[in-house]
C-alpha cells in the first residue's frame, strides 16, 4: 500500500508539471525497442512520460494494428529501467482493464474513439472507481461538441485528472499537414475549459518530421501546457507512422530549441502599455461592430429589392468580384488571403441570412 501511495504522488507531480513532455514510439514493436527508446528518452532529461501504442486503430485493415496486451509487460520493464511513467491509448473497456492491471500510469482516448460517444461511454464505464489521469484527443472531424461530450462522460465516471490533446482535424483540401491544426477550434475548447490541461500533438498534425519544430513552437507560443511527440530508435524503419517520428536524441534537441515563454510578468510598465493597446483594440472592435451592423442594414435593403423583383439572393459573379477586390486591398494592408476568405465568408453568410429573412417575411 505504501508503494502505491508513493507512486500515486509521483504521478500527481508529473501531471502538474508544466510544460509536460510525453514521448515514445507510435507503436510498441518489440521489448528491446520499447526499453531502448525509454532509456534513451530518459537520458535526454527532457521527457516526463513514456508513450507507446499497444492497440493501434488503423484507417484500413492489413496494416500493423499493434502487438496487443503482450506489449504491456514491456512497458512495465521500460518504466522500471528508465524511471519514466507510462501512457497508452485505450479504446474499449477491456483495454482499460488490461492497462490498469499492468499499472499503466496515464491513459488517453484517441481521435477515432472520441468521435464515437458509445465507445467513449464504454471506456468511461470501465474507469468508474479508478484514480488515473486521462487525456482526451480531439475527434477526427472538427466538432467541439463531440470533444466536450467525451470530457463530460469521463468526468461523470469520477475521473478528476482530465487533460486535452490537440492533434489536428481531418479537413478536405488540406495539403500541408496530415491533420489540419485548426488552431481556432483548440483555442475555443481551451476557452470553454480553462481548468483543463491542453497539450499539443505535433506528430499527428504534421505527419512528417521536418515541420515538427515549427508546430511545437506555435503551440508553446499559444500557451499550451505541453507536447506529445513520437520518437523511435530507428524512425525510418518504424512499423507505423515512420515519417513523423524522430530519434530520442533529436527529440531532446527539439525541446531544447523551443523558446519557452511565460504567461505573465510582474512589470507595471509592461501591463500599463499593454492595457493602452488593448483599449485601442476594444475601440476598434466597437467600430467594426457598428460598421458591420450598418452593412447588414444595407444588405436588408438589397434583399427587399430582390424580393420585389423576384431575384435570387445568391449572385455568384457579384460575390467573386467582392472577394477579388478584398484580396487586392487586404494584401496591401498586410492581411492574409486565408483571413480575408474566412472573414468575408462569415460576413457573406450573415448577409444572406438577413436577406433570407426579408425574402420570407
Amino acid at each position: 500500500m505504501e508503494q502505491t501511495e508513493t507512486l500515486s504522488k509521483s504521478i500527481s507531480e508529473v501531471w502538474n508539471k508544466r510544460p509536460l513532455i510525453i514521448s515514445g514510439p507510435c507503436s510498441a514493436e518489440t521489448e528491446e525497442q520499447v526499453v531502448a527508446t525509454a532509456t534513451r528518452l530518459a537520458a535526454t532529461g527532457k521527457v516526463d512520460v513514456l508513450r507507446a501504442g499497444i492497440w493501434k486503430p488503423r484507417t484500413r485493415p492489413g496494416t500493423f494494428e499493434g502487438v496487443g496486451t503482450k506489449g504491456l509487460p514491456w512497458l512495465q520493464k521500460a518504466k522500471a529501467l528508465s524511471g519514466l511513467p507510462v501512457a497508452i491509448e485505450v479504446a474499449t473497456g477491456k483495454q482499460v482493464e488490461d492497462a490498469l492491471h499492468f499499472d499503466v500510469d496515464i491513459l488517453w482516448i484517441g481521435a477515432r474513439t472520441t468521435v464515437n460517444p458509445f465507445s467513449v461511454q464504454e471506456v468511461a464505464d470501465a474507469l468508474k472507481g479508478v484514480d488515473v489521469p486521462v487525456l482526451i484527443k480531439n475527434p477526427i472531424n472538427p466538432d467541439l461538441e463531440l470533444w466536450l461530450g467525451a470530457v463530460e462522460r469521463v468526468a461523470k465516471a469520477g475521473i478528476n485528472k482530465i487533460g486535452l490533446i490537440h492533434r489536428g482535424f481531418s479537413s478536405y483540401g488540406n495539403t500541408e499537414y496530415r491533420n489540419a491544426p485548426m488552431w481556432h477550434l483548440a483555442i475555443e475548447m481551451k476557452r470553454r475549459n480553462p481548468e483543463l490541461m491542453m497539450i499539443n500533438d505535433p506528430s499527428h498534425i504534421c505527419g512528417r518530421r521536418d515541420i515538427l519544430q515549427d508546430v511545437a513552437q506555435k503551440a508553446i507560443d499559444l500557451h499550451y501546457d505541453g507536447l506529445i511527440i513520437e520518437s523511435h530508435i530507428d524512425p525510418d524503419n518504424a512499423w507505423s507512422d515512420a515519417k513523423q517520428q524522430i530519434t530520442p536524441e533529436r527529440l531532446g534537441e527539439m525541446i531544447s530549441n523551443i523558446h519557452w515563454r511565460k504567461e505573465d510578468v510582474a512589470n507595471e510598465e509592461y501591463h500599463a502599455a499593454l492595457e493602452k493597446l488593448r483599449q485601442q483594440i476594444n475601440h476598434l472592435d466597437d467600430e467594426l461592430m457598428q460598421i458591420l451592423g450598418q452593412r447588414m442594414k444595407v444588405a436588408e435593403k438589397i434583399g427587399q429589392y430582390k424580393k420585389d423583383n423576384n431575384i435570387t439572393i445568391l449572385q455568384t459573379n457579384r460575390w467573386n468580384s467582392i472577394l477579388e477586390r478584398a484580396f487586392a486591398k487586404g494584401e496591401k494592408l498586410g492581411l492574409s488571403k486565408e483571413f480575408i476568405t474566412k472573414y468575408f465568408d462569415a460576413v457573406h453568410m450573415e448577409s444572406i441570412s438577413h436577406q433570407n429573412r426579408i425574402m420570407n417575411s
